[in-house]
């Protein structure tokens, strides 16, 4: 394990990817808070886990979309010291082609995906500027690169992500904090392990598999270093040559 001992939030951590992400960060010797909305025993797991490896983590558990939550929660771990590190990685699908999907469908992703990064991400920013060095990492997709049928709300919710992304990295780059975002294609892990089965991935990715969890994990980790601090504003594929 290195040097670094700031802390972590990774939302949705309780999933795989966010589950590989936490057990990444841990391993580099951040304390980690593993977010979970309703899946509060995944989450207890997987810092069980890094803690197990050697680590520090705690699990923690509020709706993204519930401002008021979502505020009193951070509020609550601010107590101990500044977040520098946050990952956010919770995200939902919901599918429908276009013509046919109902407004739940629409503001489901839309909420958790855009308020969500407003909701964490906001409340974490002075607290982080005054430290003057800061991670902020968000776990976005290919398909708001390339687009995808039946998915138009889904990439407009990423895409809306990646502009936040570019804009919040000129606010706060003179403050020693990188603004990035990790788009993963097909990966065989949560939604895409379910999306996409040999013959679809065959067709799709010139490298002719899916990508690990630990994949991703590994350049979010990179991220979140020290050694990554003149990249910002960036939206960096991970997808095997999809794009």
């Amino acid at each position: 394990m290195n040097e670094i001992t700031t802390r972590a939030l990774v939302t949705g951590g309780s999933g795989a990817l966010g589950a590989a992400i936490c057990r990444t960060l841990g391993a580099h010797g951040h304390f980690v808070y593993v977010h979970a909305h309703r899946g509060i025993a995944a989450a207890e797991s997987v810092a069980a886990g890094i803690v197990s490896a050697g680590g520090q983590a705690r699990a923690l558990q509020f709706d993204l979309t519930d401002s008021a939550a979502a505020r009193a929660a951070i509020d609550q771990i601010l107590e101990e010291g500044p977040i520098q590190v946050l990952v956010n990685n919770a995200g939902v699908h919901d599918d429908a082609v276009f013509p046919g999907m109902s407004p739940q469908q629409w503001h489901r992703v839309i909420d958790l995906t855009v308020n969500g990064f407003y909701n964490v991400t906001q409340p974490l920013m002075l607290p982080m500027i005054r430290t003057r060095w800061g991670r902020v990492i968000s776990v976005t997709s290919v398909a708001a690169l390339l687009g995808n049928r039946g998915q138009v709300n889904y990439a407009a919710a990423k895409g809306a992500v990646h502009a936040a992304t570019k804009a919040l990295s000129l606010e706060v780059a003179s403050r020693g904090i990188t603004v990035n975002a990790v788009a993963p294609g097909i990966i065989a892990a949560g939604m895409g392990k379910a999306a996409f089965d040999e013959t679809a991935i065959d067709s799709l990715v010139p490298m002719k598999r899916a990508g690990s969890a630990e994949e991703v994990a590994s350049l979010v980790g990179y991220l979140a270093s020290r050694e990554a601090g003149y990249i910002t504003g960036q939206i960096i594929s991970i997808n095997g040559g999809m794009i």
